[in-house]
């Protein structure tokens, strides 16, 4: 069987899709492989790292990546995860794409205790939607979009 492939996608690849691939990763169903990128890679965050080991996954090994080194026209799924920043365009493919737009938390002004929720924030967010993804596929076989955020109405922007 081949594996089935997911790529996250932002700008940076320094905190939402490295949270996210660290988070499919470890809860991706048997067969599937997890990738993420961006369209203008910085470096890893250090406040990424941190709340991703608070919940027992560590994402230090990971680092930022170029959509060149992603194996694009493989992917299955594409996940795009930009909220105020023009997303990656990825033209043609079989990919399915799904668009989470999600704040980035190291846009957080200060780095105290402020900054950190905000990446517990988008990390449990990232959590609960990757969860029913992954629900989604063994149930259905193929993997279905998350629900809108808690909070969101129907239609907003």
């Amino acid at each position: 069987m081949t594996p089935k492939t997911v790529i996250f996608l932002c700008v940076a690849n320094s905190a939402r899709s490295q949270m996210a691939e660290g988070l499919a990763r470890a809860r991706a169903p048997h067969g599937w492989r997890v990738f993420s990128a961006g369209s203008n890679p910085g470096r890893l965050s250090a406040a990424a790292v941190e709340v991703m080991r608070e919940i027992g996954i560590d994402i230090s090994a990971q680092h930022a990546k170029g959509m060149d080194t992603v194996p694009l026209e493989e992917a299955d799924l594409i996940v795009t995860l930009c909220a105020e920043e023009v997303c990656p365009v990825v033209a043609g493919g079989k990919a399915r794409r799904l668009h989470w737009p999600l704040p980035d938390p190291a846009a957080t002004a200060g780095d105290g205790p402020a900054r950190l929720q905000a990446f517990r924030a988008v990390r449990d967010e990232l959590a609960r939607r990757i969860e029913s993804l992954w629900a989604g596929h063994l149930q259905a076989g193929r993997p279905k979009p998350a629900p809108p955020p808690l909070g969101s109405s129907p239609g907003a922007k």
